[in-house]
């Protein structure tokens, strides 16, 4: 019993290590079974879970021979191999025979906080402490626990008994538990002070204490104290926060991870990889840091991601044990890096090679939270819904909110009214995202739409949309203006002055419309068919269109898409063009016809026919009201970019609006050329839209198109269930269920399409630029000098015309005038460094 007293300290004091050792040496000297649990326990906390669950399964078979004190510990070794429903039933019925025992009671509330009933585990916690107040871990949940209840006076009465019994007892605590206890008590008390809104106390304290620590140390705490101001929804004043701790410590990494973590919640992920990469400046041997890399840059910038990760796998590979790496960090920093590599393959949709990699993790680690996430949804996309589902059955012992709102995405929703109401619950915990997760409604509105409650549906997709739109940047105007330029760059006049334009390759197919309005669906059933492939949405059109832009900005024209269309040459567009088809020719090298179904490449019509003159393009109809509601209900986790309108009832309507008048702008720029489909047409009649959409694109008909949710193959988008699913007519008419809610929308969509006066720069013919510099190159001065000239007259602030009209003149020994032009030049764009540097040859030959 000594011995087994002993031990239990070294779990109070956290020697993970040492208490494997001392317990496996009273296992094996055969002093009784009633270490087994210990020993399990240490195992598991030191990440090794093969040797913790075969130890565990082993006190399972002797635990009739334990007494009360060793099943309390089996009680713990459950908990931490996510055994919780053991758990409760065991500690339960100590509990029940044995109501004073103190850390039976502890244990049992720690198992009701994982399963997210922080009433139960409060009322547990507080017998417990009374019964043994100086178990300040007990302390430490009860504090956690009554701040996320909002119940800040408890929390500060129990914060003050618990610092005071911490100030008795620490004498006879090891330095770094006593330490480690009165840092996690003071966090509390930050939050504390920030939950009840009493910044100057938190900034007092802080600045009282910053003269006394170190660097580090002070990061540290800056970092905790933004965070608390993140979960009450002041993330502009967290950024303040740690901008300021950057002035005084410019490269700290915990500060400058902390804004990346900020800045990535916020959507503007291209700052956050700035500051990850500003870290790795500091840190290049890091691996967590190039794991962090790839996980910001998968979604958008695939080859960085990869390279980040095979780095980190590099770095943690060839870590070894030291004080600053223990074999617990090294585990964890590999299977970060493993973890990394599986998700961009998956995203590049190497699903074989990714799917190794997460079961190769799962296989020394089956409580891996991100490698359960990233195979669960892989497989959802393949279309292998039940293999997902069990991955997040799994994934729901684990992590019981991430589990539960996979399955929901999934359409597994829970049976139980009480299963929703822990989510509710589980939303309102404050993060960094801040006081709601929206992530969390949005699933709970869908639930609650599964079991007819249409109320409640609306009520949590409001709140969702309206928690989200806090970081939206989303300007409708912007955008209403945007295409409004559209339509006039694209106009009749356009084709007719620039008749050999394109390339005729009838490769491309293109599905669009409005988000929700069945793209996927369309594009699913003509994939179907042996001589089309469908690559899904792909970013080919808006990747050109900011290759323009770029082009745009490095000549200093002034002008930007889709001003600048004018200007493309018939050479230009025969280089997008064919640049475009090679990219669709990877995908299904024997394909005939290659699908992309990015819906918002309906602004890009006119794009689209300039380039591939012969393009099928099928436009995908539905009602309005239908569409509206389902984007309302989908979390597209988009707090910047393209999705921005999806958030607001009345922005769905502008948006809706705006499409229509481009359909019909389209449709009269190029009669007979767009095939429009209506969602509600396929449903009703599946075989003859199928037979009208393979006609449209040239195709013979093949059957085989009508078993659609059987096509093997990926699916990105946030109809991954709805595709996998044979034909149903329920989608249809929806809206009737929250007609009573939908005024904004129809105040949106019948709202007159109000813009400013369209000034546009029109240029008589292209390649003004291009055109003069190969002319200076082949020496004809004058002539390239009118070409630039020409340039000049339409757009006199051209940065690259002015530049190169002052090289014709310095080439003509026009000093003093081709020195004022480059000058003009460099004032539109200072970047420019060979400009820069033939200014001053200019300079010192004038002299």
């Amino acid at each position: 019993m000594k011995n087994l007293n002993l031990l239990r300290s070294l779990v109070e004091t956290q020697q993970y290590e040492l208490l494997k050792q001392q317990s496996q040496k009273l296992y094996d000297e055969g002093l009784g079974i009633s270490s087994l649990p210990l020993l399990s326990l240490a195992q598991a906390q030191l990440g090794q879970l093969k040797s913790a669950i075969q130890t565990l399964s082993l006190a399972d078979t002797v635990k009739d021979q334990m007494d009360i004190d060793a099943l309390v510990d089996l009680g713990a070794a459950y908990i931490v191999l996510f055994k919780i429903d053991e758990a409760i039933d065991l500690l339960k019925t100590i509990v029940k025979n044995y109501p004073q025992h103190a850390l039976a009671l502890a244990r049992l509330g720690l198992c009701y906080m994982s399963k997210n009933e922080p009433e139960k585990a409060c009322e547990l916690f507080e017998r417990s402490l009374i019964l043994s107040p100086q178990r300040i871990a007990v302390a430490i949940h009860l504090i956690t626990l009554s701040i996320h209840l909002k119940e800040l006076v408890r929390a500060q009465q129990f914060f003050t008994q618990a610092y005071e019994s911490l100030s008795q007892i620490q004498a006879d605590l090891p330095k770094e538990i006593a330490v480690s206890h009165r840092q996690r008590l003071e966090m509390l008390q930050l939050q504390l002070w920030v939950q009840q809104l009493q910044f100057s106390k938190a900034e007092q304290w802080l600045d009282n204490r910053q003269e006394s620590l170190g660097e580090d140390d002070y990061a540290f705490w800056l970092s905790h104290y933004a965070t608390a101001l993140a979960e009450i929804d002041k993330h502009a004043q967290a950024e303040d926060v740690l901008k300021e701790g950057l002035k005084k410590y410019s490269k700290n990494l915990h500060l400058v991870l902390q804004l990346s973590d900020l800045a990535l919640i916020q959507g503007r992920t291209t700052h956050a990889i700035y500051l990850i990469e500003q870290g790795i400046k500091e840190d290049q041997d890091n691996p967590s840091l190039w794991s962090r890399l790839s996980n910001i840059c998968v979604n958008q910038f695939e080859q960085r991601a990869h390279n980040a990760a095979e780095k980190a796998i590099k770095l943690s590979n060839n870590l070894t044990v030291s004080d600053d790496y223990p074999p617990e960090r090294i585990t964890a920093l590999r299977l970060q890096a493993k973890n990394a590599l599986a998700l961009v393959k998956s995203h590049q949709q190497e699903y074989a090679e990714a799917e190794t990699l997460f079961n190769e993790l799962l296989t020394d680690n089956p409580h891996f939270v991100p490698a359960l996430r990233g195979l669960g949804q892989q497989l959802m996309q393949q279309g292998r819904i039940d293999d997902a589902v069990k991955h997040y059955e799994h994934l729901k012992i684990i992590d019981p909110v991430s589990g539960h709102t996979a399955l929901i995405n999934a359409r597994q929703f829970p049976e139980d009214i009480e299963t929703l109401e822990k989510l509710d619950k589980a939303a309102r915990i404050p993060s960094l995202e801040g006081s709601v997760r929206s992530g969390i409604l949005f699933q709970l509105a869908s639930a609650f739409e599964k079991r007819n409650n249409y109320d409640q549906a609306f009520a949590y997709a409001k709140e969702a949309n309206e928690i989200s739109k806090r970081f939206l940047h989303y300007n409708h105007k912007t955008h209403r203006k945007e295409c409004a330029r559209i339509r006039y760059a694209f106009s009749s006049t356009l084709y007719q002055h620039r008749p050999d334009c394109g390339v005729s390759s009838t490769l491309p197919v293109y599905v669009l419309g409005m988000p929700r309005s069945g793209t996927t669906l369309v594009e699913q059933i003509i994939a179907g068919h042996s001589q089309i492939f469908g690559a899904g949405e792909l970013g080919a059109i808006s990747c050109r269109i900011q290759g323009l832009n770029r082009w745009e900005r490095h000549v200093g024209s002034g002008r930007q898409y889709p001003d600048c269309v004018d200007d493309l040459t018939p050479y230009v567009i025969e280089g997008i063009a064919k640049d475009i088809l090679k990219e669709l020719q990877d995908y299904a090298p024997d394909a005939k016809h290659i699908v992309d179904k990015l819906p918002h490449n309906f602004e890009h019509i006119g794009f689209i026919k300039f380039i591939f003159p012969k393009a099928k393009i099928i436009s995908v109809r539905r009602d309005p009201r239908d569409i509206a509601l389902s984007n309302y209900f989908t979390d597209y986790q988009a707090k910047h970019g393209g999705m921005g309108f999806a958030y607001d009832l009345t922005q769905i309507g502008e948006q809706l609006a705006d499409h229509n008048l481009m359909m019909h702008h389209w449709q009269q720029v190029f009669p007979n050329e767009i095939l429009e489909i209506n969602y509600e047409d396929v449903v009703d009649n599946l075989e003859g839209n199928a037979r009208k959409m393979l006609a449209y694109i040239g195709v013979d008909w093949e059957p085989e198109v009508l078993n659609f949710n059987k096509l093997e193959r990926s699916i990105k988008t946030a109809s991954v269930w709805q595709v996998r699913q044979p034909i149903y007519k329920t989608s249809k008419a929806k809206w009737k269920n929250y007609e009573k809610y939908l005024e904004p929308l129809i105040r949106g969509t019948n709202a007159k399409i109000k813009f400013n006066k369209i000034k546009m720069l029109s240029l008589p013919e292209p390649g003004f630029l291009t055109d003069g510099v190969d002319l200076y190159h082949k020496g004809e001065l004058d002539a390239a000098e009118l070409s630039f000239k020409k340039m000049l007259h339409h757009n006199p602030d051209h940065a690259a015309c002015n530049y190169m009209t002052g090289l014709v003149y310095l080439s003509k020994g026009y000093m003093k005038e081709g020195v004022e032009q480059i000058k003009i030049a460099l004032e539109k764009c200072p970047w420019q460094k060979e400009w820069s540097e033939n200014l001053k040859k200019a300079l010192s030959k004038k002299k």
